[in-house]
């Protein structure tokens, strides 16, 4: 059954990395690229603290703890515990992987990038997703990253699925730390 899977998940790959065009490399490499996000990360941030003043705090600390448990799982755990190469690295398909920036790490499951989006994302949109409809947008934002990590030739299908679903978990996780404590000291009101 894993091999049926793991072919299927090669496939899937080898078929979403062909579908590139010169142009759109670049554009791939930036929304892949960690650093070119930090203006975005800052002005919502900003939001943040204008729209929510004291409880900002609370809402940023939740989405750390997010990441930071999206981050950790994938890269001390999942990658080290199932060595699953990167596609880039992997020498039976490397010769076809359409290769937009250095391939990273050897191993690739599951998906950090997949991972930190998605908590974002999620933590957003169960604290704040009444009041702020928008915030579910941050989800198109998060796909995007995701596949991008497929089209610079970094991560299989399968990873960028995994990464997701450990970001939506730990994003969760963290919003029901957030929802203890908030009920503990009654911080929603700040």
């Amino acid at each position: 059954m894993l091999e049926i899977l793991n072919r299927l998940d090669t496939e899937a790959f080898l078929w979403l990395n062909a579908q590139n065009n010169a142009w759109l490399d670049p554009v791939m490499y930036w929304v892949s690229d960690r650093e070119i996000w930090f203006p975005f990360y800052a002005v919502i941030l900003f939001w943040l603290g204008w729209t929510y003043r004291l409880r900002a705090l609370a809402i940023a600390l939740t989405i750390g703890v997010s990441v930071a448990i999206g981050d950790q799982v994938t890269s001390s755990f999942f990658k080290p515990t199932f060595m699953r190469l990167r596609p880039c690295h992997e020498p039976a398909i490397d010769q076809w992987v359409h290769l937009v920036w250095e391939c990273g790490g050897q191993y690739g499951f599951a998906s950090s990038h997949a991972a930190n989006s998605f908590g974002f994302a999620t933590v957003l949109t169960l604290l704040l997703g009444q009041s702020q409809p928008w915030v579910r947008l941050l989800y198109v934002w998060a796909i995007v990253i995701s596949y991008s990590r497929i089209y610079v030739g970094a991560h299989y299908p399968l990873d960028v699925l995994a990464g997701a679903g450990i970001g939506v978990l730990g994003a969760s996780l963290s919003v029901s730390g957030y929802r203890f404590f908030e009920n503990q000291y009654h911080f929603k009101s700040l």
